[in-house]
């Protein structure tokens, strides 16, 4: 996320907070199912990205 501040960063979560609370169940699952994708998705390049940083301390 890309919050500039604590304080944003607790307006943006409160922001998804109140439009999940506003879904009604059967989206409540879509958007679940689509939330765990981008998030598998984000921390699978997150991880690639801290792992070809890390690998320029190993010699060759």
């Amino acid at each position: 996320m890309n919050a500039g501040s604590d304080q944003e960063r607790a307006a943006i979560n409160q922001e998804l907070k109140d439009l999940y609370a506003s879904l009604p169940d059967d989206e409540k699952k879509i958007f679940n199912e689509e939330l765990q994708h981008f998030l598998t998705h984000e921390v699978a390049r997150i991880k690639s990205d801290y792992e070809s940083v890390k690998g320029l301390d190993q010699p060759n």
